[in-house]
């Protein structure tokens, strides 16, 4: 499964964040490459604990793939992102 990985970073802060919007999982880590293991960490355990429990293909169709064979295929695709501004009162 290849999913894209998006690392953040602010500008006052030590930490990273790593994320996988299609899955919706996030982790942290001082760098991006400790961000990003963590990650992975985080999916396997996820994974593990959901296939043990016999829900991750339900939470695989509800992030929009498709489970056909053993082989998952994404239905849905994110094209881009857009940064703006909110105000909340």
């Amino acid at each position: 499964m290849k999913l894209p990985v998006i690392i953040e970073s602010w500008k006052k802060g030590s930490w990273y964040l790593a994320r996988v919007p299609e899955l919706d999982f996030i982790s942290q880590g001082r760098t991006p490459e400790e961000a990003r293991k963590n990650l992975l960490d985080v999916i396997s355990i996820q994974f593990e604990e959901m296939k043990n429990m016999g829900t991750l293909e339900e939470y695989l169709q509800e992030c929009g793939f498709e489970v056909k064979d053993d082989a998952l295929s994404p239905q849905i695709e994110i094209i881009g992102f857009e940064k703006s501004v909110i105000s909340v009162s």
